[in-house]
């Protein structure tokens, strides 16, 4: 049931002695009030979450899905103390750590955004300068078969999302397009406003054989799994645009894991659920497809120097690379 919400504004004087009375160290009280002003006390909270106290084990209700009963499990429940040598600083080093991890991160899904805008404008519009509105050139799943909710095709939804996207582009060559030619654009020209999450969507509706064309370009030979990549990376992307701490995030939207033999870097991960549900996963999906797109770059290596160096010692609070899910030997590989 929802409860009414009754927790006081607090100055950040009152946040900090807070923290301090949960028994978090501050060795420099007007640096740590500075940080509070300038990050937030909410942002913060989301890094030394980790560093708090666990109950002993107990029965929590597990949150139910729609048609199965509630279930019950065992877990720690966080309290508001904090564990012995917890640092102010700590959350802090943590904080910077993971903006580093979000840029790098972006920096890559740019350039496979890129790629993939091609790679699907090039197969889409072989067919038909404009084949992003012609249903018979996708899968029937998403060209014909209604949505029970709204009643729509997911073509119709996505062609909704797309038509938004091509008004409020501002782009000169858009416009010109527009004034030259009239609606609709070409796909070549259309697909330069279409986000992540639209290439994403677009291309988990078209045939499977023009799926598997582009998958194989990245070193995939089934479509199908090369689209789950992309929906997960579209997910880490939207972590990543919003800020939101990324290095101990549980993955919600999960890949599948194509046969050893085509991705040998992703071995360690297969019958891993923990690994499986953490960001490293998505890192080396990510490097696989930066050698395809650039084999001289130098992403994995930046990667590698991230995480061997910038990451901050904090085995005083049982907080390692594990919590993003490294997988063993994983710094031996070529990167």
């Amino acid at each position: 049931m929802v409860q009414p919400y009754a927790k006081p504004w607090l100055s950040v004087a009152d946040q900090l002695q807070q923290l301090i009375d949960r028994g978090m160290l501050v060795t420099d009280e007007p640096k740590a009030e500075a940080c509070l002003k300038r990050i937030g006390y909410y942002r913060l909270s989301g890094y030394w979450f980790a560093f708090r106290e666990r109950s002993g084990p107990c029965s929590v209700w597990h949150p139910s899905v729609i048609g199965k009963p509630k279930q019950v499990r065992t877990a720690r429940i966080p309290l508001e103390a904090f564990k012995p040598g917890a640092r102010f600083e700590d959350a802090v080093d943590l904080y910077v750590f993971d903006k580093r991890l979000r840029l790098l991160t972006m920096d890559a899904l740019e350039r496979i955004e890129v790629a993939l805008r091609v790679d699907i404008s090039h197969t889409l519009g072989q067919s038909d300068p404009f084949a992003y509105l012609k249903p018979e050139l996708f899968h029937a799943s998403f060209a014909t078969e209604l949505d029970q909710r709204s009643g729509l095709t997911r073509h119709h939804e996505w062609l909704t999302k797309h038509a938004g996207l091509v008004s409020r582009s501002k782009e000169e060559f858009m416009r010109h397009n527009k004034e030259k030619y009239g609606l609709p654009v070409p796909i070549w020209v259309a697909c330069e406003v279409w986000d992540f999450g639209t290439l994403s969507t677009l291309y988990g509706g078209m045939k499977e054989a023009d799926q598997d064309h582009i998958a194989q370009g990245y070193g995939l030979s089934n479509g199908r799994t090369f689209a789950t990549w992309l929906r997960s990376l579209n997910y880490v992307r939207n972590v990543c645009a919003h800020h939101s701490r990324l290095w101990n995030r549980n993955i919600v939207d999960q890949p599948k894991l194509p046969p050893v033999a085509e991705v040998p870097a992703l071995a360690g991960f297969h019958g891993d659920a923990h690994r499986l549900a953490r960001p490293f996963l998505l890192l080396c999906m990510i490097q696989h497809l930066m050698l395809r797109i650039n084999p001289s770059s130098t992403w994995g290596s930046r990667l590698k120097a991230l995480l061997l160096n910038q990451f901050p010692p904090l085995d005083h609070l049982g907080l390692n690379l594990l919590g993003l899910g490294v997988d063993p030997g994983w710094e031996a590989r070529p990167w």
